[in-house]
């Protein structure tokens, strides 16, 4: 496993966190909170949006160009841009170590914006329709009440 100390320089991280384990450690503790809220009845998907250093270029001048995106524009993202083959280095490894049945990965091209919600809402109707979702049935009792409320409100 690659350590990437340069990710971590500008990090506020205590020193005596920073050991050659940080990684392993982090990824055991992003897989231990998975596994809670899995057995806690929460359905857990991640989603990675793959952007190509091409389209991240080409927003990035888009931002500058327009007026109305200066905003999304930060100067910080010229120099984090050095780091790419790190920060891609880093995001496979976190993939690979915390990928797990319960807390699936999706890793999505993201250059196409249309295509990235298309592929992530797809992930999601999927999800939902492997929930085998109803609404509740009622008892006859239940049933039964409803039908005096029906009948007192069709009184008034």
């Amino acid at each position: 496993m690659r350590v990437h100390q340069e990710l971590l320089k500008n990090e506020k991280i205590p020193p005596p966190l920073v050991t050659k384990d940080i990684w392993n450690e982090r990824f055991e503790d992003m897989c231990g909170f998975e596994r809670y809220l899995t057995r806690n009845g929460f359905v857990v998907r991640k989603f990675f949006l793959n952007l190509s250093k091409k389209e991240q270029k080409k927003r990035f001048l888009a931002r500058l160009e327009e007026a109305e995106k200066n905003w999304k524009f930060s100067a910080a993202d010229i120099h984090e841009r050095e780091s790419w083959d790190d920060y891609m280095g880093a995001y496979e490894d976190m993939i690979r170590h915390t990928a797990t049945e319960e807390a699936p990965w999706y890793v999505v091209p993201a250059d196409n914006k249309w295509f990235t919600r298309v592929v992530v809402a797809a992930a999601l109707v999927d999800t939902l329709q492997k929930l085998h979702l109803d609404y509740p049935k009622l008892d006859p009792d239940k049933r039964k009440q409803l039908q005096a409320a029906r009948a007192l409100l069709e009184k008034e």
